[in-house]
């Protein structure tokens, strides 16, 4: 996309790269966010890791101590006459891992091996443990006290449920286990978590942070200097979100450029009509005072023309005033008031042209019709619409002059005019800033502002000015003021006789 025209600069307050930085990246920029983001998801899917790892790891230890003590029963039940000597107990109680084996079987408990009295345990649960106990599980292990026992109750394939084995262990062997396997787990877990939690965090920066930053980075620019050209963002062609939101910011640095470059050329207009304001007016005073002269003329045609000159010279006064506002985006307030349509109508027409250029003008306005409108403001925007018509259906390349038609309708409380040509209509690449100043003109060497300038004026008044339609037989265009007034009442005239 080309780069807007280059115009004033503005006096805007500058983007300091310190706070853009500080900003973008720490404490309150994406990045930071989703570094810790990154950091918190990590540490939780870890614990989460660690937690079931180390509740899995301690019931498969417990489970292989419970498969033991069924060995130990079937030995001791083996045994001849089941008499196991004192030795082969501390025998099957060391390969077991177990100091005291319980078997509950219809209802009985018997205890096979098992010292008078141990430590009291805390106890285990492998029959129908819930979840929360399953994970809390080796948190008692890791926090007992040195020397502790464990009391587990859990089933065999052997003795299924309803039957039982009841064993008591030291809990030694089990902590110092679990210690050495969650120190190996939590550096494995450390490094996947790192590298997986890294390719997020270098993924998501990559992919949305970068690209935010940059449009981030493109609107403060463009804020700060709308006249430098590296503020304007380039689309990098994603079809994502982000690439939309570059698409709409790119269009919207390109129409706000285009807006305060229009509003750079209406100030510079401005500014030219106040340096030449002065001397036109002494120009019209002279004028003025050549037409007193001309009022002391005795020639009958120089008598009939003064009028409407003095007109002229009267509404080319108020007008360099008017077009001084104009320049600054202000126009005067209407003071409307009921005036004949008709005679505002040829009075537009004479200063448009239209019966000099040999154009028809067809209307259906009557002596009577009335609208509520500024009288000036009213002359200017028919004065816009009928010069538009007459160059339209009088250009070049016509042979005959064309028609232009207006008609007075009635809507509710408004009044609709509606001006009507014969022409080619309006050019396709005009339709989209038809009324903008300075772009809507689709006439070689136009400025734009008279449709522009109809427009405001009609809005001024709580109407409107609007292309009802356009094609190659004409284009029609509708102007919308408050208030339809009665027509004023025809004279009546005395039969001679």
């Amino acid at each position: 996309m080309p780069r807007p025209p280059r115009w004033r600069k503005l006096i805007l307050p500058s983007v300091r790269q310190g706070e853009t930085a500080r900003r973008l990246l720490w404490p309150g920029g994406l990045s930071a966010r989703l570094l810790v983001l990154t950091a918190v998801f990590v540490l939780v899917a870890e614990f989460l890791i660690l937690a079931t790892s180390l509740a899995t790891f301690e019931e498969g230890w417990l489970k292989d101590r419970i498969a033991r003590a069924e060995i130990a029963i079937l030995a001791y039940e083996t045994a001849p006459e089941q008499v196991v000597t004192d030795t082969r107990k501390k025998q099957i109680q060391d390969r077991a891992g177990v100091i005291r084996v319980a078997f509950q079987k219809d209802g009985i408990r018997a205890i096979y091996f098992g010292p008078p009295a141990y430590n009291t345990p805390y106890n285990v649960d492998l029959r129908r443990p819930s979840f929360l106990t399953w994970l809390t599980a080796p948190l008692l292990t890791l926090t007992s006290r040195p020397g502790s026992n464990v009391r587990v109750f859990g089933y065999t394939p052997t003795y299924p449920s309803p039957n039982y084995l009841e064993i008591v262990a030291p809990d030694a062997q089990l902590k110092q286990e679990l210690v050495s396997y969650v120190t190996r787990l939590l550096w494995l877990t450390i490094l996947i978590s790192a590298g997986a939690g890294a390719l997020v965090y270098l993924s998501l920066n990559f992919l949305l942070v970068r690209p935010m930053q940059r449009i981030t980075l493109a609107m403060e620019r463009f804020r700060a200097d709308p006249d430098d050209p590296e503020a304007y963002i380039e689309p990098s062609g994603r079809r994502d979100e982000i690439g939309r939101a570059e698409v709409e910011l790119n269009r919207m640095q390109a129409d706000v450029s285009v807006a305060l470059n229009s509003r750079s050329r209406l100030a510079a207009l401005g500014e030219a009509v106040a340096k030449i304001n002065h001397d036109l007016r002494n120009m019209l005073t002279s004028a003025q005072l050549a037409s007193e002269r001309l009022a002391m003329s005795a020639d009958p045609s120089v008598a009939s023309a003064l009028p409407r000159l003095e007109r002229a010279l009267d509404r080319a006064a108020k007008l360099t005033t008017e077009v001084l506002a104009y320049g600054k985006s202000e126009e005067p307030t209407p003071t409307p008031s009921t005036i004949s349509l008709k005679l505002a109508l040829e009075a537009a027409a004479e200063d448009a042209g239209i019966e000099r250029n040999g154009v028809t003008l067809v209307t259906n306005v009557k002596a009577g019709d009335r609208v509520m409108a500024d009288p000036d403001h009213l002359h200017r925007i028919l004065l816009n619409l009928l010069k538009n018509a007459r160059q339209a259906v009088s250009g070049p390349d016509r042979r005959n002059p064309g028609t232009v038609r207006v008609v007075l309708k009635r809507s509710d409380d408004d009044s609709i005019i509606s001006i009507a040509d014969d022409g080619p209509g309006v050019p396709a690449r005009t339709l989209e800033n038809l009324f903008q100043p300075f772009t809507g003109s689709g006439r070689p060497g136009g400025t734009g502002l008279g449709l522009a300038i109809a427009r405001e004026l009609a809005q001024a008044h709580g109407g409107n000015l609007v292309l009802k339609k356009t094609g190659p037989v004409g284009s029609t265009f509708e102007v919308t003021l408050p208030g339809a007034p009665e027509p004023a009442p025809t004279p009546i005239r005395k039969a001679r006789g």
